[in-house]
C-alpha cells in the first residue's frame, strides 16, 4: 500500500504496518484527519523551528512560538496548551506525539524565568499530562506518558511562619526521565526525582525520590516493588 510506504519513509521504520482490521473507511477516516493536521501544522511551520511535518490538531495554543523546536513528524493533538517562555524553550525530537488536553508550561512567573521542556526521539506523551519545566525536564527516547500524569520541576519554600507561603520563592533542582520508561496513568513525578532507564512507574505513584535503572515502582510516595532485571521472561 502505497500510504504504508509513505509513512515507513517517514518514520523510518521499514516494519511499520496497518492493521490488519482496518476497513476502507477508517483507513480513509484516519487519512483524512491527518491531512487536516498537516494542513495546519503547515500554517504554524514559519512560526517555529522545525526539521519535518507538523500534525496539529484544532485549538491548539502555542505561546513563545520562537521558544519552540519540533523534530519530525511531530503531532500536537486537539487542545494542547504549549507555553515555552524560558531559558532553554520546548524542545522535541523526531516522532514524538502530545495527546488531546495537555499543558506544558516552561516557566511559572515572568520574574523568575523557567528551565524548560526536552523530549526525546519516539516518545508519547497522553491525554491530559502536565509539564511544569520551571526547573526543567528532561524525558529521554522511548518514553511512555500516560494519561494525566503530573510532572512539577518546582517547589514552593514553606520554611518561615512568618511570611506568606506564595512570597517565599522557589526551589528548583529539574527531574529527569531516561530513555524506555513507562509512566502508568496519573502518576505524579515531583521535582529533584530522575528515573533511571527501563524503569516502570504504576499508575497512581507519587514519585518522590529518585530510582535506579530497570526498577518496577508505585505506591504513594513510590517504593520499588521489584527489579525488571529478575523478571521472568
Amino acid at each position: 500500500m502505497v500510504v504504508e510506504k509513505i509513512i515507513r519513509i517517514l518514520k523510518k521504520d521499514p516494519n511499520y504496518k496497518f492493521s490488519s482490521e482496518l476497513s476502507l473507511y477508517d483507513t480513509s477516516a484516519v487519512l483524512i484527519h491527518r491531512a487536516s493536521q498537516i494542513a495546519r501544522g503547515l500554517l504554524l511551520k514559519p512560526f517555529v523551528k522545525s526539521t519535518g511535518l507538523i500534525f496539529v490538531g484544532t485549538r491548539v495554543k502555542l505561546r513563545h512560538k520562537n521558544n519552540i523546536r519540533l523534530g519530525k513528524n511531530a503531532i500536537i493533538e486537539d487542545n494542547v496548551h504549549i507555553n515555552a517562555f524560558s531559558k532553554n524553550g520546548f524542545r522535541t525530537g523526531d516522532n514524538v506525539s502530545i495527546a488531546r488536553d495537555s499543558i506544558v508550561v516552561c516557566s511559572g512567573v515572568i520574574r523568575h524565568k523557567g528551565v524548560g521542556v526536552s523530549i526525546g526521539n519516539n516518545t508519547g506523551i497522553n491525554a491530559r499530562a502536565y509539564l511544569g519545566g520551571q526547573g526543567g525536564i528532561e524525558i529521554g527516547d522511548s518514553v511512555i506518558i500516560g494519561p494525566d500524569v503530573k510532572i512539577f520541576s518546582e517547589n514552593h519554600i514553606f520554611d518561615s511562619l512568618h511570611i506568606p507561603i506564595k512570597d517565599q520563592g522557589e526551589s528548583r533542582k529539574g527531574v529527569k526521565i531516561n530513555n524506555n520508561c513507562w509512566i502508568g496513568a496519573g502518576a505524579i513525578i515531583l521535582d529533584g526525582v530522575e528515573i533511571g532507564e527501563g524503569c516502570v512507574v504504576a499508575a497512581g505513584s507519587v514519585v518522590t525520590k529518585s530510582f535506579p535503572r530497570n526498577s518496577v515502582i508505585g505506591g504513594i510516595p513510590a517504593k520499588t516493588i521489584k527489579m525488571r532485571d529478575h523478571a521472568q521472561n
